[in-house]
């Protein structure tokens, strides 16, 4: 997949002939959902292999605020509720209107700063540089119908609808699709610097369900109206719904890629790079004041109209499949099958 996004991908399928047939689309997805039900039918996996994993965080001003909260609670859930309403007032009108690394944007992190509301999240929210980590490994994502992975000891976690940039090496955005980026706002709550421990689990992180490749059906203008919705659905009768649109970005998706890929840093093989996401998990799930957390089971549904459904359960990450197809095994796979003797171009 890293190669051909890298081609003239609508002249490639145009000219594309004698392809074999794996089978018809239902049966494909209904085979895809876990437990795997038959191994000899094929299933869907994340659409991306070779390409790097990114994510931006802090994009949307609801999650900016809820990124401060964390923080100021050290990552306790119930602690946080108290904090929540002081400081949606003090921050929430101040950064909805501001361009992050403008002029505005400094002058408000100064009165920030001498109000004793300034934080390292506020920081990459409203300052000139974006947040960009590594959501996961090449190869390690899970896609439509896979299990997500939390990790076991975490108390307080919210799955993150978000749209995916489908990057080439020249930085050209051709495609996009739904992706879920497991946060664990108790982890990450009580030090950024655990971000890796937050973020990088077996399964947290979810792709898919197809690319949509950006054509004249839909352009990138279209991705940037894009509104995603969330349903998580518990076994416990719990049920969450919420909207969460694209226009309300602080930074043009192609200012998040030109930050993440530049001259100064290249992707070989392109990337798949998470935009960030307006969700901010405060339904009460149980006691009033402990908001909401995922329970075991869960059904997550991201959904956009030109995207399609990506759909995962949730499960620990130790209890969900480990991950065994690194980069040797897709050596051995392509040796195996008597391919490692073609050029790759």
């Amino acid at each position: 997949m890293s190669q051909l996004l890298e081609t003239d991908i609508q002249q490639e399928l145009q000219s594309a002939a004698g392809l074999k047939r794996l089978g018809d689309l239902e049966t494909i997805l209904a085979n895809s959902a876990e437990p795997i039900h038959d191994p000899a039918i094929p299933h869907l996996i994340a659409p991306v292999d070779l390409q790097s994993v990114k994510a931006c965080g802090v994009t949307f001003a609801d999650s900016l605020i809820e990124r401060v909260i964390e923080e100021r609670a050290g990552g306790d859930r119930a602690k946080a509720e108290q904090i929540r309403e002081s400081l949606r007032t003090a921050l929430g009108s101040r950064l909805l209107k501001v361009k992050p690394g403008s002029k505005q944007a400094e002058k408000l992190k100064e009165l920030l700063i001498s109000e004793g509301l300034w934080s390292q999240y506020l920081e990459v929210g409203i300052g000139p540089y974006a947040e960009v980590f590594t959501k996961c490994q090449p190869l390690s994502a899970v896609g439509q119908g896979a299990e997500v992975g939390i990790y076991h000891k975490s108390e307080w976690n919210n799955p993150e609808p978000e749209a995916v940039l489908m990057v080439n090496s020249r930085a050209e955005i051709v495609g996009a699709c739904l992706g879920n980026d497991v946060n664990l706002r108790d982890i990450e709550g009580r030090s950024a610097l655990l971000l890796g421990k937050a973020k990088d689990n077996n399964a947290s992180c979810s792709i898919g369900p197809f690319i949509r490749l950006l054509d004249n059906t839909f352009s990138l203008n279209d991705l940037r109206q894009q509104v995603i919705e969330l349903r998580i659905s518990g076994s416990d009768g719990f049920e969450l719904h919420e909207l969460c649109s694209l226009e309300k970005i602080s930074r043009d998706v192609t200012e998040l890629v030109a930050q993440t890929i530049n001259e100064s840093h290249q992707y070989p093989d392109g990337l798949a790079l998470f935009t960030g996401s307006l969700f901010a998990p405060t339904q009460d799930r149980g006691a009033h004041g402990k908001g909401f957390t995922h329970r075991l089971g869960d059904l997550v549904q991201i959904r956009s109209k030109e995207l399609g459904c990506l759909s995962n359960r949730v499960t620990f990450s130790k209890k969900a499949p480990p991950w065994r197809f690194g980069l040797a095994a897709l050596l051995n796979n392509l040796a195996q099958r008597g391919l490692l003797d073609e050029p790759v171009e």
